[in-house]
């Protein structure tokens, strides 16, 4: 992962699920009462707190129930729990402007006029907020979606029409008038209001529509010029992902795609009468991008496929391989069932070897005529092995005795997301070579080491630790396998990378076997509470590492003589494609970067227009 994708990454700390409506309504009208009871001063407490509902909760409940009706009307799809999230945001933010107005009122000394004028200002801004975000979710032009984003405050400007009187002069008929002119039943706050400050929401409405547009015109040129896509395309599925969690980002990111062939191998461990002990599948794919989005969530889907107890590492792939769609895992899954049904089984394996070559690491161990490695550059850190480098290194460790190879990314040692170089490996690097001089060597010594007959356990914990704390749903697994007297075990945790130094303290704290290798899936779905939620960050080393020498200990008495087999398919799949990861990045980094600083101009410049309209209206 490089600097440009950590910070796009880093958008998962916005990720969250949207409550359920019933939830949102019963918030908006809870806070409404309260804002009614400390803004308005009737003889009873309870009435204050019915005016409160009344006139700051009516607004969002329409808001809330008739919006996704309006807006689905036009085609749009905005659901309900986004809808009544959105209404419930603009309360808050209508209410923030009066309790402001307020205070500033009271220690200024101006008049109720000042806080109803600040009440327009508030009533036109949250239908800015709305007209944004129907934009964004449905996609509509933006005449249409002003139809859907003006019921809140179209609903809050009826009410004060009606109840502060300023219709009357519009109705002649009397029981027109009886129905919609209520004066006498509202807040003696409500009757300031004039005609005329209907024609000013009017205005600033159409006025705050005017900078909507300018603002997501330019922020939408950048996409649209470097990647041939709308801003607009991603802000609404990324709203929908982190509101819903629903799949309209994978249609942004199908738009980018690139078709790529990727390897599937399996190493499947089986007892001699067939029942298969373990299994494990590596896909040169990236579990990305984010949550279950693409294949962020594939370790899980691996592991319901197996029959035995299923091993998902990190292959060696960075972003550029991430799937573009959850849709493609089903490829993937293919592959893997295909590569399975062609496994030709062997009781023969060697025992496992060890190369250092420059900051590189590798352990190796062949089965048969094929062989599973395992790289990592810790106690040094790193992130995602470039594709390229993964290919070279798996060839370079092929030899006369050596067919298939299985090579893994351990990925177990990064420092979060800090910095210019987060530790991607990518072709003509140092680490690159060492990486694939090191394959070699393993290669060599493989064909070469003591052979024998293999036995393997397993263990495995869901552990009490949850994504919150940087542990997926596979929690922790353990293969041991024992060739001629040495026995070797295989950690894999699911998480994504582990804090620096926590490899090599589970290595050196675990004693029932002669050696161990420790990898993580690198899950994403960890990344949707936030982008660096790696393994040991939040969780007790001492308390990790216990449990994986009680798994250990498991397995080694499981131990059990097996017969492995190895196989490869290819997966024709959709990926974020060359570039197009960085690209991505970029566009979204630098879009955040201005956006924040060009909303605050918009929103000064429009304020100043709405306050010199006020002063030369009289309002």
């Amino acid at each position: 992962m490089t600097a440009t994708q950590g910070n796009l990454a880093s958008l998962s700390r916005f990720i969250f699920r949207a409550p359920r409506w019933y939830a949102s309504l019963t918030f908006a009208l809870v806070i409404a009462a309260v804002t009614g009871v400390a803004a308005f001063d009737s003889r009873f407490v309870l009435e204050d707190a019915w005016q409160g509902v009344f006139f700051v909760g009516i607004p969002t409940v329409v808001a809330s129930v008739a919006t996704p009706y309006v807006d689905r009307y036009f085609g749009g799809g905005l659901t309900h729990n986004r809808s009544s999230l959105l209404a419930l945001f603009c309360e808050l933010v209508v209410i923030a402007f009066l309790i402001g107005a307020g205070v500033v009122a009271v220690l200024t000394s101006l008049s109720q006029e000042f806080v109803l004028d600040t009440l327009l200002v508030a009533l036109a801004s949250i239908f800015a907020l709305r007209l944004l975000v129907v934009v964004a979710v449905s996609r509509h032009p933006l005449p249409v979606a002003a139809v859907p984003a003006s019921v809140q405050t179209v609903t809050a400007a009826a009410l004060l029409g009606i109840y502060s009187g300023a219709t009357s002069v519009m109705l002649d008929n009397p029981t027109l008038r009886r129905m919609l002119s209520r004066p006498e039943q509202a807040p003696s706050a409500l009757h300031d209001v004039a005609l005329l400050d209907f024609g000013l929401l009017a205005f600033m409405c159409g006025l705050y529509a005017l900078a909507t547009w300018v603002y997501l015109t330019v922020l939408d040129h950048p996409w649209r010029s470097s990647m041939g896509v709308s801003m607009l395309d991603f802000l609404g599925g990324f709203l929908g992902h982190i509101a819903e969690g629903s799949r309209e980002l994978e249609d942004f990111f199908e738009k980018l795609g690139e078709d790529a062939i990727v390897p599937v191998t399996v190493l499947s461990v089986r007892r001699p009468g067939g029942e298969e002990k373990a299994r494990f599948v590596l896909p040169m794919i990236h579990p990305g991008p984010m949550g279950e989005i693409g294949g962020g969530n594939l370790p899980e889907r691996v592991a319901l496929e197996a029959d035995g107890l299923a091993f998902p590492p990190h292959a060696t792939a960075g972003h550029d391989f991430n799937l573009v769609t959850e849709r493609e895992v089903d490829d993937i899954l293919s592959a893997a069932e295909t590569a399975y049904q062609r496994l030709e089984y062997s009781t023969d394996a060697t025992q496992s070897v060890r190369v250092e070559e420059g900051s590189a690491t590798l352990t190796g161990q062949a089965f048969g005529s094929n062989a599973f490695l395992a790289t990592t550059f810790s106690p040094e850190c790193a992130d995602d092995v470039d594709y390229a480098v993964g290919l070279s290194a798996a060839a370079e460790a092929r030899t006369d005795e050596v067919d298939e190879v299985m090579l893994a990314d351990a990925h177990n040692c990064n420092d979060g997301l800090e910095g210019e170089d987060l530790g991607h490996v990518v072709p003509g690097s140092q680490r690159s070579f060492d990486m694939i001089y090191g394959a070699g060597r393993v290669g060599e010594l493989l064909a070469e080491a003591d052979r024998g007959s293999l036995r393997c356990g397993v263990a495995w914990d869901e552990t009490p630790w949850e994504p919150l704390d940087g542990i997926g749903p596979l929690g922790i697994r353990v293969a041991v396998f024992e060739v001629a007297g040495q026995t070797t075990a295989y950690v894999l945790i699911d998480g994504n990378n582990m804090e620096p130094g926590l490899r090599e303290d589970v290595v050196d704290g675990v004693d029932a076997v002669d050696r161990m290798e420790v990898l993580t899936t690198d899950t994403h779905v960890v990344n949707t509470v936030e982008a660096e939620n790696q393994v040991g960050d939040a969780i007790p080393h001492e308390e990790l590492i216990a449990l994986i020498d009680q798994l250990t200990e498991q397995a080694v008495a499981d131990l059990e003589p097996v017969e492995a087999g190895m196989e490869s398919e290819t997966a024709e799949v959709t990926v974020f494609g060359n570039d197009r990861t960085e690209t991505l990045a970029s566009t979204a980094n630098a879009v955040v970067s201005l956006g924040g600083a060009l909303a605050a101009a918009f929103i000064a410049g429009v304020l100043a227009i709405s306050g010199l309209v006020f002063f030369l209206t009289g309002g």
